[in-house]
């Protein structure tokens, strides 16, 4: 059976299974569903009417209280107007002003009869342009990929699924943040890179390229955070978490464990450069030596983590940049800066992934020329010992003569 055939029917049987586990994972209960408020009835409405008289404006920021009538869209209250009201807190971040016309997800409290008694404009309504936007992501992923799309895209909702499912759950129980999150990142890893490569030699090298990349982020990202006293509270929402009942949570060892997986998907694509560029080279070349083909992988992993570290650096400054803003408008010296506890944070993060960057090249080409180089067989060592000129090249002149040989 030709090969390609083979690693069709892997490919497919992984597929199937890939797919199974993922309706199971979405199907499975996260273990909190008891806390989400059963009296509450979430539904579309769109804004008739907006009184704003009893807002207060001090500066850029709006306090006091916005009344709306809001019509419902859906639902068995489809097509009743009600009354709410949109109270301000005076932070931008979470206040949200409501227009004429906007859809807001509207959350109705009702009584043991089935009567409303309190109506929440919770937000504008974001749920529909979001599918949208999903679904020319997958068009596009497919459109471009094709089969390999298809295989990106059950990984990427695998990956989400895992995440919503299985990390975030254990990690609000109390687990070890480090062990569980590298357990499901090695997860992932696999999953994700033998989706794409296949079970083969570039997909096992590849895999344990990522593998020893991620532990290196791993081990760095606990020594440092320790080191430079950076705490786990300098997350988003990590105080309101801690307020909420589960102050038994060590928050600094979420932080280190969200280090290395922040950078764990980096880390797979450059050892899937590497393990593909070395695969295809011990392909077409298959008498290259492992130090060749080792240094072969070293040249490659050089060019692609040029460019990604400089990446990595891009994206997380992009989370943090109103930060940066803010410490330079109002004059603060670089050696303060750096000293700041939300900013060592958000260095940790970036250095401890880029030198996981670094690290995973050479540690894929090492791999890789182990299990990339296919062993010589036995029948060719034999002849090529048996006749010493097999495969060597002769220059014969027109006589039929060449070096060593007499045409006579």
């Amino acid at each position: 059976m030709p090969t390609q055939t083979i690693q069709t029917k892997r490919d497919l049987i992984f597929i199937l299974i890939l797919g199974s586990l993922s309706a199971l994972l979405y199907l499975l209960p996260n273990g909190f569903e008891e806390r989400v408020d059963t009296r509450g009835l979430r539904c579309r409405g769109r804004i008739v009417a907006v009184d704003n008289t009893d807002i207060l404006q001090h500066g850029m920021v709006k306090t006091g209280d916005q009344g709306v009538s809001v019509e419902i869209l859906d639902g068995r209250f489809a097509g009743r107007r009600l009354q709410a009201n949109n109270p301000l807190l005076g932070q931008m971040d979470r206040d949200k002003i409501f227009e004429v016309d906007d859809v807001a997800l509207v959350i109705l409290t009702l009584d043991n009869q089935g009567k409303i008694v309190y109506v929440n404009p919770q937000a504008h309504y974001r749920i529909g342009l979001e599918l949208l936007l999903f679904g020319l992501f997958v068009l596009a992923l497919i459109c471009f990929g094709g089969w390999t799309g298809i295989k990106a895209l059950l990984s990427f909702v695998f990956a989400g699924l895992m995440l919503w499912k299985v990390l975030v759950p254990a990690l609000l129980k109390g687990d070890d943040p480090l062990a569980l999150t590298f357990g499901v990142v090695a997860g992932l890893t696999g999953v994700i890179i033998f989706l794409v490569a296949g079970f083969n030699r570039k997909g096992l090298t590849a895999f344990c390229g990522a593998l020893l990349g991620v532990l290196t982020s791993c081990v760095l990202a606990v020594y440092f955070t320790d080191a430079l006293h950076v705490h786990g509270a300098v997350m988003p929402f990590a105080e309101t978490l801690l307020y909420a009942g589960y102050g038994h949570l060590n928050l600094t060892a979420i932080y280190s464990a969200a280090v290395f997986l922040a950078a764990s998907g980096a880390v797979m694509d450059i050892a899937m450069d590497v393990a593909a560029s070395m695969d295809e080279l011990a392909a077409n070349r298959p008498d290259i030596s492992r130090r060749s083909l080792f240094a072969s992988g070293i040249r490659v992993g050089r060019a692609v983590v040029g460019t990604m570290t400089t990446t990595l650096l891009l994206a997380y400054s992009g989370g943090y940049v109103t930060l940066l803003m803010a410490f330079m408008a109002q004059g603060v010296p670089l050696t303060n800066l750096f000293n700041l506890v939300y900013v060592a944070a958000e260095i940790l993060k970036t250095l401890v992934g880029s030198f996981g960057l670094v690290m995973v090249a050479p540690f894929t080409a090492l791999v890789g020329g182990f299990f990339l180089v296919k062993p010589k067989r036995k029948t060719d060592q034999k002849a090529q010992s048996e006749c010493p000129l097999r495969g060597q090249v002769f220059n014969l002149d027109k006589q039929g003569t060449g070096p060593g040989l007499n045409s006579t």
